[in-house]
């Protein structure tokens, strides 16, 4: 008999499997812009931990297994910045992804009172850019990492977060 995959909020006890798999799932997107100094690659174990303690984390598990992540924050402005998305690469494909950004919309929306949701994605990232567009966010500007990697501003309003996939 086959597991499912739960999506719950993260515990302090996640850090470590959210450390490894972030860095696992973004060999990829390094890859892309031969830039193996992107943040996920180089953020601490230390750092991971504050966030966790401090956002809005979900992670997608496999029995015991972390296979999945996000992150969430609200700004000063009334957005929610969602950043570090990643499904383990054996996973992808299988809605994962869009069902930890709709616990993550659904949380930051309802507990902390986002308006807008944002997000950044690398411009050469087409499978991200596809899902994201496939869950309702839109194309806003343009940015530039802190790494040098040019991004794509994305949002949605906090009231379309119920009909992502």
């Amino acid at each position: 008999m086959g597991m499912s995959v739960t999506i719950s909020a993260a515990t302090e006890q996640d850090a470590e499997q959210i450390f490894r798999l972030q860095y696992l799932c973004f060999q990829s997107e390094a890859a892309l812009y031969g830039n193996y100094r992107i943040d996920p690659l180089v953020q601490t174990l230390d750092s991971v931990r504050a966030e966790v303690a401090a956002d809005c984390v979900f992670v997608a598990r496999l029995g015991e297994e972390v296979v999945g992540s996000v992150r969430g924050s609200v700004t000063t402005d009334g957005a929610a910045a969602i950043g570090k998305l990643c499904v383990h690469p054996r996973l992808q494909g299988h809605g994962i992804g869009a069902r930890l950004l709709r616990a993550a919309e659904a949380a930051l929306a309802e507990q902390r009172g986002a308006k807008r949701f944002r997000l950044e994605t690398g411009q050469r990232s087409e499978g991200n850019l596809r899902l994201y567009r496939k869950v309702g966010y839109e194309a806003v500007g343009t940015s530039k990492g802190a790494d040098g990697v040019p991004m794509i501003v994305l949002e949605k309003a906090a009231g379309a977060y119920a009909t992502t996939a």
